[in-house]
């Protein structure tokens, strides 16, 4: 979706929907907590390891709860390898940035791809960006039935957005992708192809940007 937007595709999508599970996880811990206060003037509670072992498991379901955190929690030690603009016809849509994982960036590496945006966009547009560009970079051309379906899917994974709005794509080599809104995760992507089509978009040495997929990959300096 180059130029406009910042797509997340499905495959088999876990979407946000996971925020319900943390807020059930939430209920829990409070439960136990609350079992287990100890009134005024009561003497202390010695908690048995039974229940010292599902407090501790309660505690970290939900801190692997993945909308919890943004995509630096699964990739802690990454490192900035480029940054740059994209502007359409004058106008600044985006800052993107991309992080890799390696010294150098590479398919087999997992990386970060962050877009800030400074205009707002529709999600209609963003989609119809994104179908453009990944059809136009497949090899062989993406059947109509693809398309349908992947139009579809990024029609659910996307939201309309505005000025300051930070949408991130964490990379997973041979698994996949996930795709965060502001830090919350929006959608997991379990197809490795479908991962790979989306990130070529500014990745590819056909991208339709050159100048901005060398900066991004460390090779050409900012003005």
């Amino acid at each position: 979706m180059h130029g406009t937007g910042f797509a997340g595709v499905r495959g088999q999508a876990r979407s946000h929907r996971d925020s319900a599970g943390f807020r059930n996880n939430l209920k829990k811990l409070y439960k136990i907590l609350f079992l287990y206060r100890n009134p005024a003037g009561a003497p202390p509670v010695v908690l048995k390891p039974s229940a010292i072992s599902a407090l501790t498991l309660v505690t970290l379901m939900i801190l692997s709860q993945p909308g919890s955190a943004d995509w630096q929690s699964s990739l802690p030690s990454a490192q900035l390898s480029g940054s740059g603009d994209f502007t359409w016809f004058g106008l600044r849509l985006y800052t993107a940035r991309l992080w890799r994982a390696g010294a150098a960036w590479s398919w087999s590496e997992p990386f970060a791809l962050e877009l800030t945006y400074h205009r707002a966009l529709s999600r209609n547009t963003l989609v119809k960006a994104s179908i453009e560009e990944m059809q136009r970079l497949a090899k062989p051309p993406l059947a109509s039935d693809t398309v349908e379906r992947w139009s579809a899917t990024l029609s659910e994974a996307f939201v309309d957005v505005r000025p300051g709005m930070r949408i991130s794509g964490l990379y997973l080599p041979g698994h996949g992708c996930r795709f965060y809104v502001d830090g919350k995760l929006r959608m997991e992507v379990t197809e490795p192809a479908l991962a790979r089509a989306f990130f070529a978009i500014w990745l590819d040495p056909r991208s339709r940007d050159a100048q901005l997929r060398d900066r991004l990959l460390g090779v050409a300096a900012n003005d």
